[in-house]
Parts: C-alpha cells; structure tokens; sequence
C-alpha cells in the first residue's frame, strides 16, 4: 500500500503487531510505538481501506443471473405492511434444477465457524462459469462513481411514494451493485497471509480479487474474513471488487445497502492469532483480587510444522481505551508446535490485584483492561494482538434479577435498529455515540440490538460508555416473514453466523446475554421449533459459556417446549397483555393475558425481563383531541390517530395494537418485582416499519424521533429512571388559537410525587401520584392564551418547576451545536438543531417554515432532517421544512483540513442564525 503521512496515522490503526480497540479517533497506542521501535519484524497490519473506491449499481449488461448466490424464490405478491406480530409462515420450495450459481464457491467462506470438520465445504476445483469483466484488473472503471466507506447507496433515494416498501423505509435498497478498489501489494508481502476482513455488507456478498471469486458472505450483518493471499501478485497491482445483491422483499425494516461498514486488509505471518482468536474470562472475582483466564488460537498456515511461545501481558486503559502505565500481569507460556495447515491454542490466568472493574455509570464505572499477546517463532516476534475486555461479575437471579458486581440493576434499556437516521445504515461513531449519549441522559442504562449483529464499534462504545447490551444475531430461523428474508440462508448458515458473531464479540464487558432470535416462526411448531433453539442455545454455550442466552418470544407460554430451550425468559409484550380490549373478541390476531405470573411459576430458576416492551406510538409536537381518559389505548381515528395527516398524537397514551403505553408497562413491572426490567420498543424512530400508517418512511414508536429531537415520552422515562433528577415535563404546548375555551387537557411527568397546576396564575389543583400512576392529568382545563405552569414536590418541599408560555408567530431562527470543537477526520460529525423561535424568543411550536443551511469552511452538511415520519424530503436537501417548529443539519468534518467551520441556518421573513464550529487533527 501507498501511505501518505496522514493516511499512515489515520488508516494504519494497528501495524507491526498492534490490534487496537476502536475508538472515536484511530491512532496508535503508545505500546504500539514501544513495539515498533523494539520488534520491526513483527508483520501485522491491519490497514483500513475507506477511501479509494468506485461505485456502479447494476451488473455488467443487466444481467444477474450468471452472479447469483442461490436460486431464489418467485415472489408474486408483497409481504409489506402486514401486521408487525404476523404469524411467519413456512419457507418456499424452490427447485435448483441445473441452474449454475455461485454458492459453491461461497459457502467454504465460513469453514472456521463450523465445528465438525465433515461438514465443512470444498471448493470446486473449476473455477465458476463466469466472465465478471467487473472484477478483472483491466477493467475501466474511470466512469464509475467515487465513494468513501462507510457507504449506503440507498439513503439518496428517491422515495417511493406509492406501492409497497412503507415497510423497508420507501428507499429502493434492493439490486445488484458493485464496489471496485486497486490493491498495491509490496513484493515484501510475499509469503505474507492477507485478508479482507469485511465489518458489514449488505447483502449476498461475493468478493473477487482479480477476476477471481475468492469467497463470500450472504448475511448482511454478520462481519467476516475472505483470504485474499491465492489471488493476489505482490510486487504488482491488484483489483479487489466487491458485489452485492440486496433482494427485494428482504427486511422488515430500512435494512440499508452497499458496503456500510468498515473494511480492512489485514496482514499477518504465516504463524498468527486466528481471526477474532483471543477469549477473555474473569472466572473469580473480588474487590481484593481477579482471577483473569485466557485462550489464544494460533493458525499455522504455513507449509511445516511451527512452535510458538505466546506472552501475555495485561494492561489497564485509560478512558479513551489507551494504554496505560506498565503491565499489571504478565505471563509466558510454554512453546506449542502447531502442524501445518492446521490451528492449535494456548491457555493461561494469571491474578489481578485490586481490580478495577467495569459496570454501568451511574452507581459504578466502566473501567477496561486490555490484554496484549505476542507470539514469538524462534525467538522473534510473528503476531501481536491487543484484546480489551473488562472485570465484571454478572448474575441472573430469578427473584432479583440483574445483579452487576453484586448490586441490583434494574434493567432500563432501549431496543434500537441500525440506522442513524437520516445517514442511513453508513456506520458512523459520532453518531452512534450522540445516540447513546441522549439514552442515558433520559436513564437508560441498557442497549438491545434488534435483530442482529451490530457494527463492532457500536459495541466499543457501550463498553467505553458503561451500556449493558443484548446481542441480538437473526430475526428469523427456517420459517419466513418477508419472501426472501434470512431464513433462505439459515439452514446452510446459522451456526456460521451464531459462531462468528460470538467469536467477535465475546470479550466485550457491556454484552450480558446472547439473544438466538426474535419473534420467530418456530414458536408456532410446538417440539420442531423447540429443537431449532436447542441447537443455537447449545452453539451458543460452547463458543461462550459464561452468558446465558435467551429468544424474543411474543407468542410461545410457558406450557409450551421453546421456552425450556433457553438460559433467560425473554417476553415481547406478553408482560402487560396482548390485545385484551374487548374490540379484538373473536379476532385470529395473537391474544394473551399478562403472562409473567405463569412464566414465573413455570420456571422459578429463570430470570425474567421485557425484551420488548410498548410499542407506543407518537409524533413529536402534535397532540390531538380528544384525549383518551385511559392510561392505554390502541390507535384509531379520533382515538390518537389521524389517518389523513399520518400523525399520531403526542399525549404519549397510544401504542400499537399488540402494544400498550409506558404508564401500563411501568405497572406490570411494579406489580412483578422479580421481573429484571425492560428493552422499549424502541429508542429512537427508524426507517420502515411505519405502523400505523404504511404511507409513512419511518417509525412512530421512538422516545425519540428520527432527527433525534425527543417526544414528551422521553420525559415520562426519564421521570421513572432517573427518579433522584429534579425535573418536571408538561404538555400539550400553549399555543392553540383556535381552542379558547375548549377542554385541552394538561398532563405532567415529573420525578416528584406531587404537582400543581396553576393557568395564568390561577390554580387547577394539586394531585398526588396514585398507587401504578406515573403521570399527574388535569383532564378538565380549558384553553386560553397566556402561560401554564407547574410546580413539583417530593417529600412535601418543592423539587422542580415548568413553565409553558403561548407563542406569537414565528419571527426568527435559534441554533445550536451538540458539539463545537471537531476532528478533521473526515467523520466527525456536529448536530446542528435549528428552533423557530417568535419575536420575544419563545418556541413557536407549530412552525413548519422552511429552512436553509449553509456550511463554510472545512466541512460539508451531509444530511437534514426534520422528525417528520411523512416526509419524503431527500434526506440530502440543503433547505427543508421545519416540523412543529424543529429542523436538524448535520455536518461533517473534511479529512486533513482543520479550521473555522461556519454554519448558517436561514428561512423567508425569519431572523437567521449562525454556528460556529472548529475542527482540528485528532490528539494522539
């Protein structure tokens, strides 16, 4: 490869031995300089490969059919938008007949994650009957677009505005499209190993090294590893291209497209640690010592035998997940000779004394060690690795729950999906981490990964940040709930994907469970569905026996035999009750009583816990009336829903039908004590699955919504999770010209237990909390301009206060920055939000102006968005229309070129703002 200085310091995050932790800025650690200095010889690299690229959507003449994975089924009538809890159905035959495809030559891609070596897969010794002139080396690509990864090509749109697809966002992400990028190999490479190690690809990968297909990967999420070394020339230039072929009909959701995750070349000796090798346990643990055990695979890819020494030193690691100071352990193992072709491991533990251990903030903090490997043949160094991990105890108790180090956490967590909004499915940390940054700031302390593996440095940061985490891997087994979805590929490549994705992400501290699967078929299939998670559950256990695993079931009681299958009882809705109002007496649809009682009775040694729970529906900013007097409806016109607006009202009352509101969650949890807590459905807003309104581009279920801007649910949240926070929330807003003297009810969260309400100074009352009450309701008040304000108590002394003020018409613009200073990354992002404001500075809460951004300076504005479920705005447009007086810019930095960043928001008759930014090069 050719480096430029900047290019070595930000793209060469682990050379000569070093693997290093992903952070928000690659860099070096200062162990990997001491080791650059001391072992020159030590040859991995693992370079990453964001720039340099070339796009092309479609294949070479249109046609497909010489590059398909697999034959695949006719579909001949659209699964979107059928209800979210539908009964999945049984798979599709297909007759393969002698159509030629490319799974042969794929499905070896996975070898090292099948454990009996009898069913591992030969590679043709022909070569596929196929041309691929999109591979080859000579091959002009000069007229093919440039991108830099992280890439999703479908977030540009356009929106589909009619048809189907409300389910998958109304974004085409479905299509052959192919990915082309020159590899300059060094002669010195020669004799190297040298891997494509591919974070996520979207989907039905195949991966060609010039002209030569080289391996593959059919699941989108899962992140894998293609030996590259048989096709490539050191010494010369060489073609990597990559081809995906995202089906239609393949999501439930927004499931994005193209390369949007990282991708790395890694170069190592013959002799290394195996992909994802090293596994990290901390078996007996104290507040005085830790008893840290480990486990390095070696592979021997060379052609003799090998004997290697292995070193392992343990470090602490700052907040940053640096190095720091000198080891606190070190070990040397015995030599171990692995044969040719083969791999073999060595193990070993050592003790720790006084370890600081990782919990979850606030009560304890999320400390990390790392534990550095190096391997030595004949005296010299051949690999080194850096694995970060943490010293935790985690317990399971039936009649507590979770206990993290001995105390008692209740689990208050967020289900979310992998999109960031209007960036699409492109990966990005600053994104990721403002995500999880606006979670915990309303008290959630837990993550669920709905329904697949996530983006490895999502992970590094819930273990930098103190989340715990719910490891999701499929959504679906054998049986379907969209035409062409995961379960055409399970049977050739569940244990494939179960293993690799605990491979990869068993040595992080935030992940507590394993979650097999989510709302699957086989829950309907009585023993044959049973024997289905019998196998993942085992899989599961012998690449990690120390997480218990569970499945998502919204169907399966505790009579029936899937259950008993799994370490931890994980319930979706069925808590609260599924579809009990007596509108949905005689219905096919799911129906349940609340089942935590009978689960519980069923399986006293078992935990409990939601893992989902509400699926409550708003649009932020709109309320409408009237307001339903119960603490949970479902949503009907004129019963919180508007079908003709799209727009579901913000009295945070309504949820889907098999759902219920936060307030009839919250009671089942404090009527069952012993339930360990919730994963809300969801976090934040995503793209597709936009019930109840199928016309919409995104979901309603969020706390938050798209852009990010938080519903008054978030405060209803933060009301229960953060209960020693002084805070009060009250809505509607008091803007409402055409309301004088109609009843408008005012409703208050608060983390006191007591509030009153005065309406221009005069008071409405003041209401204590009921026994399962979580929100105070003035349900008589009558609308007239001026101000409302609440005051809340606890304990009888005054604890916090609001005030909501009418507003005149909107005269002018407020901006702000989630951040001012900057990376010149190239990935840095800042999160501009943009409030219409009237002439004395108040919210004008129902402007829907439009407005304009412009960026000078070292940075460009990559994305605008506004919250608005109904949008069809391009998520790329300069100018777009505010909602309920709210409208998001986001700006990212350009790579190498610091300086003042310059932010402008502008809009007809409006007083414009401005933001300042400033962006420099990352500190070592």
């Amino acid at each position: 490869m050719q480096h430029t200085h900047r290019k070595a310091a930000r793209r060469l995050v682990s050379t000569l031995g070093i693997t290093l932790a992903a952070t928000l800025l690659p860099a070096m650690s200062p162990l990997a300089v001491q080791a650059r200095a001391a072992d020159r010889l030590a040859p991995r690299q693992r370079i990453l490969l964001d720039d340099g690229w070339r796009f092309h959507a479609g294949d070479p003449d249109g046609g497909s059919a010489p590059y398909l994975y697999d034959v695949r089924p006719e579909v001949t009538a659209s699964a979107d938008g059928k209800v979210a809890d539908a009964r999945p159905e049984e798979a599709a035959r297909v007759a393969h007949a002698d159509t030629p495809v490319l799974k042969p030559w794929i499905l070896p891609s996975g070898n090292a994650f099948i454990r009996d070596p009898a069913r591992r897969y030969r590679r043709p010794a022909a070569e596929p009957a196929v041309d691929a002139p999109f591979a080859k080396l000579a091959f002009d690509d000069g007229g093919w677009r440039p991108v830099t990864l992280p890439h999703d090509w479908a977030i540009e749109g356009p929106f589909l505005t009619t048809g189907p697809y409300g389910g998958m966002g109304r974004l085409k992400t479905w299509g052959p499209a192919w990915y082309r990028r020159k590899l300059d190999i060094p002669a010195a490479d020669r004799g190297k190993k040298i891997f494509l190690d591919v974070d996520g690809a979207m989907s039905y990968a195949s991966v060609w090294v010039n002209g030569h297909l080289a391996g593959g990967w059919p699941y989108g999420y899962n992140s894998f590893r293609i030996d590259l070394t048989p096709w490539l020339r050191p010494g010369g230039a060489n073609q990597l291209a990559i081809r995906l072929d995202n089906p239609p009909e393949s999501a439930r959701w927004y499931p994005g497209a193209g390369l949007y995750r990282n991708v790395w070349l890694t170069k190592t000796a013959p002799v290394h640690v195996g992909q994802w090798g090293v596994t990290v346990t901390t078996p007996d643990v104290s507040a005085e010592a830790a008893r840290v055990a480990w486990q390095v695979a070696l592979d021997n890819e060379g052609s003799t035998p090998a004997s290697a020494t292995v070193t392992t030193e343990l470090y602490l690691l700052d907040e940053r997940g640096r190095i720091a100071g000198k080891p606190v352990a070190t070990a040397v193992a015995a030599p171990t000779t692995v044969a040719a072709g083969t791999s073999g491991s060595v193990s070993g533990s050592t003790t720790v004394s006084k370890p600081r251990l990782w919990g979850p903030p606030p009560t304890q903090v999320p400390h990390r060690y790392a534990l550095v490997a190096t391997v030595r043949q004949d005296g010299r160094v051949v690999d080194r690795t850096e694995t970060p991990f943490g010293i935790r105890t985690v317990r399971f108790d039936p009649n507590r729950g979770l206990l993290v180090n001995g105390e008692h956490i209740p689990l208050r967590g967020v289900n979310n999906h992998h999109d960031l909004g209007a960036l699409g499915a492109a990966f990005n940390v600053r994104a990721a981490e403002r995500q999880l940054e606006i979670m915990r700031a309303m008290g959630a302390n837990a993550v669920r990964l709905s329904h697949n593996p996530p983006d490895p440095q999502l992970l590094d940061l819930a273990d930098r940040m103190g989340f715990l985490v719910m490891d999701e891997v499929f959504d679906s087994w054998e049986r379907k709930k969209t035409p062409l979805d995961f379960h055409l590929v399970f049977p050739d490549w569940h244990e494939q994907d179960l293993r690799a994705m605990i491979r990869r992400d068993r040595n992080h501290p935030s992940i507590i469970i394993w979650s097999i699967g989510n709302e699957v078929g086989e829950q309907y299939t009585d023993k044959a569905g049973a024997a289905v998670a019998h196998e993942l559950h085992r899989i599961a256990r012998e690449e990690d026996p120390t997480r218990p695993t569970t499945t998502a079931m919204n169907y399966a009681k505790s009579d029936m035999p899937l259950p008993a299958e799994v370490d931890v009882i994980g319930l979706n809705y069925q808590g609260e009750g599924i579809r009990q109002d007596p509108e949905f007496e005689g219905t096919d649809r799911i129906r349940t009583p609340p089942q935590y009682p009978l689960f519980h009775a069923k399986f006293p040694d078992k935990m409990i816990l939601s893992t989902e729970s509400a699926s409550a529906f708003s649009s932020r900013g709109v309320y409408l009336f009237p307001v339903h007097p119960s603490n949970s409806s479902i949503v009907r016109d004129g019963r919180g829903g508007d079908s003709h607006s799209q727009q579901v009202s913000g009295y945070e009352l309504y949820a889907v039908d098999f759902g219920a509101s936060a307030d009839k969650v919250f009671a089942q949890l404090d009527r069952n004590p012993y339930v360990a807590g919730e994963f809300v459905w969801t976090g934040f807003d995503y793209l597709g699955e936009p019930t109840p309104y199928y016309g919409a581009r995104s979901s309603y279920s969020g706390i938050v919504d798209l852009a990010g801007f938080p519903k008054d649910r978030y405060y209803l949240y933060q009301s229960r999770w953060r209960p020693d926070l002084p805070m009060v929330h009250v809505l509607p807003h008091w803007t409402w010209p055409e309301r004088v003297g109609q009843v408008t009810p005012v409703h208050v969260f608060t983390s006191g237990d007591e509030a009153e309400l005065f309406v221009n100074g005069k008071s409405q009352g003041r209401q204590k909390k009921a026994p399962y009450a979580y929100r105070l309701r003035w349900d008589a008040v009558k609308y007239e301009p001026g101000e409302i304000t609440v005051v809340a108590y606890k304990n009888g002394k005054e604890w916090a206060k609001e005030t909501v003020r009418t507003a005149g018409a909107p005269a002018a613009l407020q901006a702000q920055a989630d951040r001012t200073a900057l990376t010149s990354d190239g990935r840095d992002l800042a999160f501009v939000t943009v409030r219409i404001v009237d002439k004395d500075g108040l919210p004008a809460p129902r402007a829907h102006d439009r407005v304009r951004f412009t960026v000078e300076g070292p940075a460009d504005l990559v994305a605008t968005d506004n919250g608005d479920a109904t949008s069809f705005e391009s998520f790329q447009a300069k100018d777009r229309a505010a909602f309920n007086g709210l409208v998001l810019g986001i700006v990212r930095t350009r790579a190498g070129a610091g300086g003042t960043i310059t932010v402008r928001a502008d809009g007809a008759g409006l007083k414009g703002a401005v933001v300042t930014l400033r962006s420099r090069p990352a500190t070592p």
